[in-house]
């Protein structure tokens, strides 16, 4: 991972059929690296696994629900099998439901978002880390929220695992730090992604409503949270780890 650059890095990137987990996968493919891209949908992570290929680079898929362990196992099994190691995780799968308030969020969606959100993160964390230790270490990078960072109503369950991904980033960063892990979250504002086209259209909130709340005025690509993430991976954030790195547009100001 010299100079910013990926040639004979292998990693994995969930929720990689699109969005953020997309651009993240090409990313690093870009940068020459070899990636595993994780998703629960075939189609949407055959498109990437094809853009990727047309780049000249190398990717395999695993299709699965990050929640589940076996899933899990089975995504970095794939990259040790398939390329021989592996040395950075991008854990972005999540999900977004509108839920109404503490009250009305129900207790099958409140499970739901967390498993996805929180306990794939940690499970993902489970399988990566040790994989990474048998070539001396690596770099993880796990997706959380502007939401860790300020509060949105209608999000208890999303906001209550984001904030938990920080949390866990940080022990997970702790404990490995002297073993050559790094661990770093990115806590995305609003990003141009199916996901927040979903969240415009329940009519909750307005696109020209989170401009306004961005003093960038702008609603960010996700490509420039790849930026981020392929940084945080590389060897010139070699000295960063437990770091939470809002890209928000300065929303949190």
């Amino acid at each position: 991972m010299s100079g910013g650059r990926f040639t004979d890095s292998v990693g994995i990137v969930t929720g990689a059929g699109k969005g953020i987990g997309q651009a993240c996968a090409i990313a690093f493919a870009k940068l020459g690296a070899k990636v595993v891209l994780s998703g629960q949908s075939e189609a949407p992570l055959a498109e990437t696994l094809g853009a990727i290929e047309k780049l000249g680079g190398r990717a395999r898929v695993v299709v699965g629900d990050v929640s589940s362990e076996g899933v899990a196992q089975d995504t970095v099994a794939a990259a040790l099998k398939e390329f021989g190691r592996l040395d950075f995780a991008v854990n972005n799968a999540g999900i977004s439901p509108l839920t109404g308030n503490t009250v009305d969020c129900t207790l099958e969606t409140w499970q739901r978002v967390i498993n996805v959100n929180l306990t794939g993160t940690w499970l993902g964390m489970k399988y990566q880390i040790p994989a990474m230790l048998q070539t001396g270490g690596g770099a993880i990078v796990n997706m959380a929220s502007v939401t860790a960072l300020r509060t949105f109503e209608s999000y208890p369950p999303y906001s209550a695992s984001k904030w938990g991904v920080v949390g866990l980033s940080k022990v997970t960063a702790k404990e490995f730090a002297s073993k050559g892990i790094r661990v770093n979250v990115i806590g995305p504002g609003a990003i141009d992604t199916p996901l927040f086209i979903d969240t415009i259209s329940t009519g909750a909130v307005s696109r020209d409503a989170y401009k306004s709340q961005t003093p960038m005025n702008r609603i960010a690509t996700s490509e420039e949270v790849a930026a981020a993430a392929t940084w945080l991976c590389s060897d010139g954030a070699s000295y960063i780890t437990g770091v939470l790195l809002p890209v928000e547009g300065g929303m949190t100001l």
